[in-house]
């Protein structure tokens, strides 16, 4: 076969000296990392770039949307605009670009470096505002506990956008579950949706747990993602089966006693958060932390032990390089 016709599928790309993440760290775990030669890439694509690990057995629908990732980013590069990264797909009704915008750190007191570093200490980890004052203190940084909550709440939005923009396609395998929260003193349900590798899709916080709230979920879901799964796995709760009636789903939709262990899994991280907060204090200011932490976690969330610890130290490194692609300031 011709080197030139070869469709070879990309980790990373490493243009003008510039990381760029490109594989969730789940679907290369699930077949191996095998190393692909650099002058077999360069023979494909030309001079000025190469690759870097990747899994050679990877999905047909992951490696169409790689593939078309890793035009792009050259296509980029040869017009000279390259330096922000883009996600898109060449499947058929779905082309999703959305371009990450530089942070304006303008008017603030404090460097960039310092305010970046809170926001990321903060989602991250489970620490409340105080804890990231004390953790900077440490540090020589003194900062008050208000300044940090507002930094999260203005950079917060933003960067989560540009992460997810940088986020590959999920899989076409979604888990679809609810929880209860106790807001503001008022029974709501956190509705949650999320692939086979744990990659939280969507979190939607709603006040009923009927066909209306599922159809609301499934509807933005479907409008966010740009495409129809196969398989869809819910518990038994029917407001699930009306709600895909009702969008005339046509594929699998399975139900099970611990089918959808996925998605109650995933429920923990955020149970956890809200018990260091002491609970949410309104469905807005829910809906919003949900959301940007949802874009952290699955950015840095690596399941270390399922991988070795040298990949795993790969996998940490493209998660802060996409974290710094994300929050990199404006001129």
């Amino acid at each position: 076969m011709d080197m030139a016709d070869e469709a070879v599928p990309f980790h990373e790309l490493l243009v003008g000296g510039r990381s760029v993440s490109g594989v969730r760290p789940d679907a290369a775990r699930r077949v191996g990392l095998v190393e692909k030669s650099i002058a077999q890439t360069a023979a494909l694509i030309g001079s000025g770039v190469r690759r870097a690990p990747f899994a050679n057995e990877a999905e047909t629908v992951a490696k169409r949307r790689w593939h078309a990732r890793a035009r792009r980013k050259i296509a980029d590069k040869l017009r000279g605009s390259y330096g922000i990264e883009t996600l898109a797909t060449n499947e058929p009704g779905h082309v999703l670009d959305w371009v990450m915008q530089p942070i304006s750190f303008a008017r603030h007191r404090f460097p960039p470096d310092i305010i970046r570093h809170a926001v990321w200490l903060y989602l991250r980890f489970t620490l409340s505002y105080r804890d990231v004052e004390d953790l900077l203190a440490e540090r020589g940084l003194i900062v008050s506990n208000e300044s940090i909550r507002r930094w999260v709440l203005k950079f917060g939005p933003i960067i989560a956008k540009n992460l997810r923009a940088i986020r590959p396609k999920p899989h076409s395998r979604w888990h679809l579950d609810e929880m209860v929260v106790s807001i503001a003193g008022r029974q709501m349900y956190m509705w949650r949706a999320v692939d086979s590798e744990g990659e939280v899709l969507e979190i939607l916080v709603q006040p009923q747990r009927d066909k209306a709230a599922a159809l609301q979920l499934l509807r933005k879901l479907l409008r966010r993602q740009g495409f129809v799964p196969t398989v869809i796995v819910t518990d038994k709760l029917r407001s699930y089966g009306a709600a895909l009636r009702e969008i005339g789903f046509s594929g699998l939709h399975e139900q099970g006693l611990r089918a959808n262990n996925r998605a109650e899994n995933s429920h923990q991280p955020l149970r956890r958060r809200e018990r260091k907060m002491q609970g949410f204090k309104s469905i807005k200011s829910a809906q919003r932390f949900v959301s940007v932490h949802a874009a952290v976690y699955n950015t840095f969330n690596l399941q270390r032990h399922l991988i070795r610890r040298p990949t795993h130290r790969q996998f940490r490194t493209t998660a802060h390089n996409s974290w710094s692609d994300a929050t990199v300031a404006a001129a």
